[in-house]
Formats: C-alpha cells, structure tokens, sequence
C-alpha cells in the first residue's frame, strides 16, 4: 500500500500528526520501534496501578481548545504542581520570587 504520509515515532508529535493527518483525509503509517505508543509518556497498568514506565508526566494547559482536544481520547486527573523547599523548618514557594525573598529575609 502506498501512503500519503510515513511518521517515525509515535510519542505526542507522531500521535497527534497522524490523527490530524487522517482526520483530514491523508492515510498515514507510523513507525515505532518500542512495543507501545505514546512515546515518553507512556503508562501501564499494573495490577490496577497506573505506572509511569519512563518517569512521571504532567500535562497542563490553560488553552481550552487544547484542553477538550486532548479529553478526546484520554481521562485527566485534576493535579496542580506545586513546588516548595523546606529551608531551616520555614516553607518557601519556588521558583523564588519577590514574596520568597522577602519572607526570607
């Protein structure tokens, strides 16, 4: 068969070029030499456990186009990152900002 398009890889740039591609009309093969899509942000379930097999992944977005496009095909949970040090039993927000520095000194 010939195909309009050949995509090596099938992480979140293959994946989303080969839907978009197809959804428009182009047939599309990809090329993938690991076992399983989803490239980096692949996870397993194991045991009814979500592995994340190559290390933990946070998708965030304020962008609600991007948001509904990636629930198409996958559940999120709600997580909010948030980053702080424990510096001598006091708590600091990082990255650092004005507020740090001034509850530090």
């Amino acid at each position: 068969m010939i195909y309009d398009y050949i995509i090596v890889g099938s992480g979140l740039y293959g994946s989303v070029c080969a839907r978009e591609l197809t959804d428009k009309g182009y047939s599309c093969i990809v090329l993938e030499k690991r076992n399983h899509i989803g490239g980096n942000c692949y996870t397993e379930n194991l045991r009814g456990i979500n592995v994340h097999i190559y290390g933990g992944h946070i998708f965030h977005t304020n962008n609600k186009i991007v948001w509904d496009y990636v629930n198409r095909f996958s559940e999120f949970d709600s997580f909010k990152h948030h980053v702080i040090a424990n510096y001598k039993g006091e708590i600091y927000s990082l990255p650092f900002n004005m507020f740090t520095f001034n509850k530090m000194w």
